[in-house]
């Protein structure tokens, strides 16, 4: 999967990606309409779907998914939708929509235990920690097909994404190293062309369960990082 494949595929090979762009994009939209302040994460919409570990500990375990729809202003936005997009097109028409979904899941459920290990004090929203995972998984595909992620660009863009990460403060470190981490893990457990289709179901079961259990992880870790104050 070279990154150029997506030049020459339609859009409308990309239904999933578009679905994700925008159900960002209404939530951003709605949760400004409720706040009156576009370029500013607060109102009832933030106050009840924003990442925080405190209010994790104490069951609003929703708050694991629902920080990821979430953007503190339309360049926030903006910024993680092109990206997401860029993705969508290299991938989803390789993958399928069902498996790119898959890696997208997992890769924002890595990015919440991410922020949940790091900074579970500090309110979290954006999906960058999911489009971190879909860099990384494109890392692990264009490998796994004896491709250059370098020559391709995305081993590039992953490290000059990381590198604004660590440089620029308020950016969320540990969602964004997550969903990296974790797009990279589902990616290794995607099926090859040569998987019987038992395995390949049985491989995508698995990719779901890691999700899952990402989830699980992270409800436990806010309650730990409670635990400790």
């Amino acid at each position: 999967m070279t990154a150029s494949q997506g030049m020459f595929r339609g859009h409308d090979e990309v239904v999933a990606g578009k679905w994700l762009v925008g159900l960002n994009a209404s939530v951003w939209l709605v949760m400004t309409l409720f706040s009156g302040e576009p370029d500013r994460a607060s109102g009832p919409v933030f106050e009840r779907g924003a990442l925080f570990g405190p209010f994790v500990a104490r069951g609003e375990w929703w708050r694991l998914v629902t920080g990821a729809f979430l953007h503190s202003g339309l360049l926030h936005l903006a910024m993680n939708m092109l990206l997401l997009w860029f993705l969508a097109q290299e991938m989803e028409p390789v993958l399928g929509r069902m498996r790119f979904l898959l890696v997208y899941g997992a890769s924002l459920a890595g990015g919440a235990l991410g922020v949940m290990l790091v900074s579970p004090m500090s309110p979290t929203v954006g999906a960058s920690g999911a489009v971190f995972g879909l860099m990384g998984a494109l890392v692990v595909l264009q490998l796994r097909a004896h491709q250059s992620p370098w020559r391709s660009g995305i081993a590039g863009l992953v490290l000059v994404n990381l590198l604004f990460t660590f440089a620029i403060p308020g950016i969320s470190v540990g969602g964004h190293v997550g969903g990296l981490l974790a797009g990279a893990l589902a990616a290794t457990l995607l099926p090859t062309a040569a998987t019987p289709a038992r395995g390949a179901a049985l491989r995508h079961v698995g990719i779901a369960g890691l999700g899952v259990l990402l989830l699980a992880v992270a409800s436990a870790a806010a309650s730990a990082a409670m635990a400790a104050i």
